[in-house]
């Protein structure tokens, strides 16, 4: 068993944020096992050598705050985690025990959403604020990042028993700001107009709304990039391409992760084909239900469809602002659709 005051830091000191240095990397893993152990996920910040190299090559941008004799108080990130690169996410963040009443957290983002996203080109930055309580959903909404879905269930209740912070899985709420606007048009499915119109309505880019009704050509091929994050249960299947084998490829695709044990299954659809309506009615038929929209996910937006193998952990989700209590109604009314 570990020695949990390995990860001790003295309390008290002067920090600064800065961006990630490689000498940073010791503490920074030490940050994430203080807080969550080593059932962490996400191994980039659990493994020093693997963070340097990662912030070398610039898929992970770590932002930190360090103090004079060099401990690790706080850690943030932005990271390549969509299926299109121009986008990135503001997440892995977190604070060390010891300073968590300094404002370390709200440096952090402004770093990150005001210094790091505009130096590294990002032309979209997004965000998922955990709802097992809401602090992070007021600092995310503090630098203008606007909620447009909900990923139910989302983290596995390992992420917290460290910390006893949540009681089972935990849902997050999905928020993003543009930094180069992209207006453009998305195929918006009948069953899910009013929804869409309500979400788009509060985003920070323009779109044209169209109802979808086309059909895809009679022999064309879907196009699905599949991740599974074992630890986490959870499989992310981006749908780029809607052909007329969409039924096979996802039933396919479907059954491999459900045979690897996923609990959780979030499915993206690409709001320019203008067919998608056909899609959402199947997979509505296979129990999945609306999350929200994704801007730019594929360079054009995509709309979540979420499906959860037990029932969803409802009653732990907290919000704070109303236009996100109004995405969570849409979504559970939706689950309580199909469901029925």
């Amino acid at each position: 068993m570990e020695n949990q005051n390995q990860w001790n830091i003295d309390p008290g000191q002067e920090w600064v944020v800065d961006f990630f240095r490689p000498e940073d990397a010791e503490g920074v893993v030490g940050l994430f096992l203080s807080v969550y152990g080593r059932e962490y996920p996400i191994r980039t910040y659990i493994d020093p050598e693997l963070l340097v190299r990662e912030n070398a090559a610039g898929r992970t941008v770590s932002s930190v705050a360090r103090t004079k004799k060099g401990d690790i108080a706080g850690h943030m990130a932005l990271f390549c985690s969509a299926p299109f690169q121009g986008i990135k996410e503001c997440g892995a963040g977190l604070v060390h025990s010891s300073y968590r009443k300094e404002g370390v957290s709200s440096k952090l983002l402004e770093h990150v959403w005001e210094i790091s996203a505009p130096r590294s080109g990002v032309e979209c930055g997004f965000g998922e604020a955990v709802c097992n309580h809401v602090f992070m959903q007021r600092e995310v909404y503090s630098r203008k990042a606007e909620f447009s879905a909900l990923e139910v269930d989302l983290m596995p209740a390992t992420a917290y028993e460290k910390e006893k912070s949540a009681p089972g899985r935990v849902a997050s709420l999905f928020a993003s700001r543009t930094y180069r606007p992209k207006p453009h048009q998305v195929f918006v499915p009948a069953v899910y107009k009013n929804a869409l119109e309500y979400i788009y309505s509060g985003l920070d880019d323009k779109r044209e709304l169209l109802i979808s009704g086309k059909k895809p050509a009679p022999v064309s091929s879907t196009r699905i990039d599949v991740s599974y994050f074992g630890p986490a249960q959870v499989s992310r299947m981006a749908v780029w391409e809607i052909g007329s084998d969409f039924p096979y490829s996802i039933g396919h695709e479907e059954k491999k992760v459900l045979d690897q044990g996923a609990l959780v299954l979030q499915v993206w659809l690409n709001l320019s084909v203008p067919w998608i309506d056909a899609s959402v009615q199947l997979l509505r038929d296979k129990g999945y239900f609306l999350g929200g929209i994704f801007p730019r996910w594929f360079g054009s937006d995509g709309l979540l469809m979420q499906k959860i193998v037990k029932r969803p952990e409802w009653e732990s989700i907290h919000i704070h602002f109303d236009r996100a209590k109004r995405i969570r109604d849409l979504v559970y009314g939706d689950w309580l659709g199909v469901s029925a």
